[in-house]
């Protein structure tokens, strides 16, 4: 049985992040060009984390997980695997503490990551698949001493995502339904104990991709679970298992999860390309187009919070995906 975070230590990392990160905007969608495509007689609102610091909730996290290094620790560097925006954020992050990072990205991550994560200083090591990626950050830190710096399962990942849970429930208090989109597990976990914890008469939902659902399984056969294949254009919400900690939180506090097809995903940027004016990679969307899709008719009459979970993609991905 894991241990979970608790509310004192979810305001606790609030308090240490403030000033440090963006208290993102809450978007009500209550548009003409939004209120006829929602669920009948709900409430929308929209929490935009792609503004936060390099473009992404896992700014928060990482800035906490460097805070909490040794000396020692800080001498030696950290490292990191990530299809792009965990690993934008510990470059971020270690660049404002004086820390060298290695990041450990995929051969066929969109370009504007790999050159957002060479700015912040970060060195970057490029592999041909997710799990030869997390294979060469374990040989990294073996090595050369470097500390790890998990993408979503980690105490300080998840106390990041629950300080974005907590500034919905302040700026959204009437809140019923939450619909988070999950990758590891990392932001779902972390929002779901902050949003069930001060408010427990909530429901949360997970999204998943149809071609990472390892969460889903997982969900399923009541253990953490490692894909044999990932197949999603959400490269963001690709990661090939769950793992103990970031699984027992989320279980803990998740209702339920459902699917998305990639199309579903690709209309939902559409929509958010067209009638919100925002340029969203196919993470970003998943909340949206579980909404619009499986959840639509389960969730209406409700209070409902989407998150606009980050956003780094370049114009020609863009092009290519929509």
């Amino acid at each position: 049985m894991v241990k979970c975070p608790d509310l004192k230590s979810m305001q606790g990392a609030r308090k240490v992040l403030a000033g440090r990160i963006v208290k993102t905007p809450v978007l009500e969608l209550s548009s003409t060009k939004m209120e006829n495509l929602l669920p009948d007689k709900s409430k929308t609102r929209m929490k935009l984390e792609l503004f936060q610091h390099t473009g992404s909730f896992k700014s928060r996290g990482a800035l906490l997980a460097v805070d909490q290094l040794s000396k020692k620790e800080k001498e030696k560097g950290v490292v990191a695997v990530s299809a792009g925006n965990h690993a934008l954020a510990v470059a971020w992050a270690a660049m404002h503490a004086g820390v060298h990072a290695k990041v450990v990205m995929l051969e066929k991550s969109d370009p504007v990551r790999v050159e957002g994560c060479k700015k912040f200083g970060a060195e970057v090591i490029l592999c041909s698949d997710v799990q030869d990626a997390f294979s060469s950050m374990e040989e990294i830190a073996k090595l050369e001493g470097r500390t790890i710096l998990q993408p979503f399962n980690s105490k300080n990942m998840i106390l990041g995502s629950a300080t974005c849970g907590l500034e919905i429930i302040e700026d959204f208090p009437e809140l019923e339904v939450a619909i988070i989109p999950i990758g590891g597990g990392g932001l779902i976990s972390g929002m779901a104990a902050a949003i069930k914890t001060s408010k427990p008469s909530s429901i949360v939902y997970g999204v998943e991709p149809e071609g990472a659902d390892s969460m889903y399984q997982s969900f399923q056969k009541q253990k953490a679970t490692k894909l044999k294949k990932v197949d999603t254009i959400a490269d963001s919400l690709g990661s090939p298992m769950t793992m103990e900690y970031s699984f027992g939180v989320a279980q803990n506090f998740v209702d339920a999860i459902v699917r998305v097809k990639d199309e579903e995903l690709i209309n939902a940027m559409k929509l958010m390309r067209d009638n919100l004016n925002l340029m969203v990679e196919p993470a970003c969307a998943a909340s949206l187009a579980g909404l619009l899709g499986p959840l639509k008719e389960m969730v209406s009459g409700k209070a409902i919070s989407l998150i606009a979970c980050g956003s780094n993609i370049s114009y020609d991905r863009y092009q290519k995906l929509v």
